[in-house]
């Protein structure tokens, strides 16, 4: 511990403030449970609408998608899909509207690297999305009897997915100036995303060029991968989806650290 940490009685071990960093981790938690209704119950509510219409829409006549029930096979992609949008909400309206209350500087005063903002952010985000993802888990398992294969590729998917949609919330949040400009982003860019990317049907059911452009797309590995580890059943390779939206995660966190680091349209 420095001097200048030992006055400021930031505690630190090694070179982590784990005082800070807690700290800013549980006022996101309790930022976003303050509203529990509308950032837990209502994913699952939405995610049940989803369900529920596709059922009475499609009912028997829709036939097997790689050898499951079509119900089943979206089930995961409902899932996974309000996940990465839970994610990538709770970062980009926390950053966003402490830029528009003018209250960032409470969050870039503190004695926090950074490393540890990036971190506490997306920790936040990753805790939501884990929290939507088992309520909507139980729900599927009790209303349609589908459980999980494999939990280790659904926690890892559910994880990383989080952390990179968490990741893009944080570009947005920096770069929106206003609400609207952030539900802009939402809207036309990370919404497409996640309905384009294998949430509703199988990649075989896409024109060539489509499936070419499907596996550039981080979103496509983490809906898969999701549905990999719930039916036993993907559109690709599961550790080539591992990897891919590890790295994809690990460049997005990259370019949040080297943002924070700078200031780069935080600071006045």
């Amino acid at each position: 511990m420095t001097d200048t940490a030992a006055d400021m009685g930031v505690r630190r071990f090694g070179r982590v403030n784990w005082l800070g960093l807690w700290t800013l981790v549980i006022r996101e938690v309790r930022r976003f449970m303050n509203v529990w209704s509308q950032t837990i119950m209502a994913p699952l509510i939405n995610a049940g609408l989803f369900l529920m219409v596709f059922v009475l829409a499609v009912g028997p006549n829709r036939g097997p998608v790689m050898g499951v029930p079509f119900i089943e096979f979206i089930a995961p992609g409902i899932l996974t899909m309000t996940v990465i949008q839970n994610a990538f909400a709770n970062c980009s309206s926390s950053l966003a509207s402490a830029k528009v209350q003018g209250n960032i500087v409470d969050t870039l005063m503190p004695p926090l690297s950074a490393g540890e903002l990036v971190a506490g952010y997306l920790a936040g985000s990753v805790i939501r999305g884990a929290l939507v993802a088992i309520v909507i888990a139980l729900g599927v398992w009790l209303f349609l009897d589908i459980g999980i294969t494999n939990i280790a590729w659904v926690i890892y998917f559910v994880v990383i997915g989080s952390v990179f949609m968490g990741g893009l919330g944080l570009i947005a949040g920096i770069f929106a100036n206003k609400f609207d400009q952030l539900a802009a982003i939402s809207n036309f860019i990370v919404t497409p995303l996640a309905f384009l990317s294998g949430t509703f049907y199988s990649l075989d059911a896409m024109p060539p060029l489509l499936q070419t452009l499907s596996h550039a797309n981080p979103f496509f590995y983490i809906i898969d991968g999701v549905r990999y580890g719930m039916l036993g059943i993907s559109d690709s390779a599961p550790w080539f989806g591992a990897v891919f939206t590890f790295v994809a995660a690990a460049v997005v966190v990259g370019i949040n650290w080297r943002w924070f680091k700078s200031g780069y349209r935080l600071k006045a």
